[in-house]
């Protein structure tokens, strides 16, 4: 993995001469004190108006030439800085998604948000300031001492002083702070997991009337952090007092000492003005190099929390090829899996296989594991026991763009994006043409209302799909993942907002156009699986029944239970799905 700043190569021209144009400026800016004592102590006690005028006019050319070479700095500061921004934006959100499921619950997506957002501002607004001032604060401090020494060695004596005692001060600071700015971070983090919570809970706040006890919690967390805040606040604020009082003891020392040197001679009071405007100019970029500092901590710990990111493994290792172990289109060979941190396993010892063309239904109860076994067949997780195989080979021998091609897959909740029915169906496949597209909204059972919908394929979607029904936006799901047409269809409780009818329509319809794609319908309801080759009963994460309807009416309790339950004996038996074929 990369360092962090490895990313600034591709503006290694500009991080290189945004800091030697400020050094340049920086040059012409310790002349300027110099040319002022010669107007004091030539031009003025001689009474020489030419000299005066001369200086005057060098005075204004050096600070022309010095603010012409700042803006230059300034321009390929801001190029690196926004360029290294945009890279690392980029990256950060090209690794995330290379990250598993698994990974990217554990992170957190509060964290990652802040990560993406807050965390690369900071590196952004750091790095640019460090470019700037980093070496150009230093060159004028040292660069200010050594003029001194041209000016009168004993004087310059308290500038060499003045300098430790400063650097003592920013960074024992920064010392502190750094760490403290990280978990200013970390508050920053909860604080968004909560608000991010409530944004999007906000109907279920309201429906238990909750509204004061989530401000509480959200009054109490942003205390939290506005304390920590204000707690390494304090102390950077620190740094600008210390800076100016040793300063200014400097600065009365010297005013001091060169008082008593013009008194007898040995200094002239042009030199003691070029001293004091040496220790004033060391004055200022002290202060600028203190909220340097301040910045820059911010910034290296949140270079830090993105280089955490950047070099956590994605947890999706391919194996080596080990060769084709069946002729079915999926299988699953004596399957466990553990999720992390989790005590006990979600689903143990499942094993099963389903042929091209076939319809396998899983059904259980809830939390017994059914979207787990869907989960591990596009590889959102990996099993932590036994193997899954789609054509013969383990899913961990296939590459995540490979495996995924092959199966299209309608997850419990229905997620459409921000833009128009069009886009949404084609995030499965960007080559679909309309007609591809009608077919697959037919066959879904969603045309007739599409074609109601003013634009066609080009009507807007609302973010999360909010202009849409919850049943619409699930037959919209269902579209998307058929537009790929996939080998493998997956539903994953896709259809428990839609009536029986509509569901036993798509269920028909899927079945009709493409015999040789393999179909997975989760679901609770026993009518939308009764009718599939296979049914995988499970219950607590393990397998207790697996056959046709008829046979697990006979042999697995469970089975019997939930189809009972559903349909009872005053119905004949039947109910809505008896009346399907």
């Amino acid at each position: 993995m990369k360092t962090l700043f490895s990313y600034l190569k591709k503006y290694r021209k500009e991080a290189i001469l945004g800091p030697l144009f400020k050094l340049l400026e920086a040059s012409f800016e310790l002349l300027i004190p110099l040319v002022v004592a010669n107007i004091i102590d030539v031009g003025i006690a001689g009474a020489d108006e030419g000299i005066i005028i001369r200086d005057a006019v060098l005075m204004a050319a050096l600070g022309l030439i010095g603010m012409l070479f700042s803006i230059t700095a300034q321009y390929f500061s801001a190029k690196a800085a926004v360029g290294l921004a945009a890279t690392l934006r980029h990256e950060l959100f090209s690794h995330i998604q290379s990250l598993s499921y698994s990974k990217a619950q554990t992170i957190g997506t509060s964290t990652l948000l802040t990560r993406i957002t807050s965390d690369i501002n900071q590196v952004q607004t750091g790095l640019n300031l460090a470019l700037r001032l980093l070496l150009r604060s230093p060159f004028i401090v040292f660069g200010a001492m050594i003029m001194a020494f041209t000016v009168n060695v004993k004087a310059a004596l308290i500038f060499v002083v003045t300098i430790p005692l400063l650097a003592l001060v920013i960074f024992g600071i920064m010392k502190v702070t750094t760490p403290l700015y990280k978990k200013v971070q970390s508050k920053l983090d909860g604080l968004l997991r909560m608000t991010r919570q409530n944004l999007t809970g906000v109907r279920v706040i309201r429906a238990f009337n909750n509204e004061e006890k989530e401000l509480a919690d959200f009054e109490s967390g942003n205390e939290a952090y506005t304390q920590m805040q204000q707690h390494v606040g304090r102390i950077s604020a620190l740094m600008n007092p210390l800076t100016y009082m040793i300063i200014n003891a400097a600065t009365a020392v010297l005013i001091y000492y060169g008082a008593l040197r013009v008194n007898v001679g040995e200094l002239t009071q042009g030199q003691v003005v070029a001293l004091v405007n040496y220790m004033s100019q060391i004055l200022v970029e002290l202060i600028k190099f203190a909220n340097l500092i301040v910045t820059i901590s911010k910034g290296m710990a949140s270079a830090g929390r993105i280089q955490d990111i950047l070099q956590m493994e994605s947890g999706m290792d391919i194996l080596e090829k080990t060769g084709k172990s069946g002729t079915a289109c999926l299988e699953f060979d004596h399957v466990s899996l553990t999720y992390p941190n989790a005590g006990a396993e979600s689903l143990t010892d499942i094993h099963f296989s389903v042929g091209h063309g076939e319809t396998l239904g899983v059904i259980g109860g809830t939390g017994s594991g059914k979207s787990s076994v869907v989960n591990l067949i596009p590889r959102f997780f990996d099993a932590t026991a036994g193997s899954v195989r789609v054509d013969g080979e383990d899913v961990r021998e296939y590459g995540p763009e490979v495996l995924r091609a092959k199966i299209g897959i309608v997850p419990q909740k229905a997620v459409l994006f921000k833009g128009t029915i069009r886009s949404n169906l084609q995030m499965a496949d960007p080559d679909a043409d309309e007609a591809a597209m009608w077919e697959a909204l037919r066959i879904a059972q969603a045309e007739g209302f599409v074609r109601e919908k003013k634009g066609g394929l080009d009507a807007e979607v609302a973010q999360e799909g909010r202009n849409f029904s919850g049943g619409q936006r699930q037959r919209l799901t269902i579209a998307r993942a058929l537009t790929r047409r996939p080998e493998i269809l997956i539903l994953d409780d896709s259809a428990s907002a839609l009536d029986y009818m509509t569901d036993a329509n798509l269920r028909r319809a899927i079945r009709q156009a493409d015999p040789d794609m393999t179909v997975v319908i989760v679901s609770q309801r026993t009518a939308s699986v009764r009718f599939a080759d296979r049914i995988l009963v499970l219950d607590d994460g393990r397998a207790v029944g697996l056959g046709t309807h008829d046979e697990l009416m006979k042999s697995c309790p469970v089975y019997r239970e939930i189809y009972d339950s559903q349909f009872r004996k005053e119905n004949g038996g039947k109910g809505a799905a008896g009346h399907e074929e």
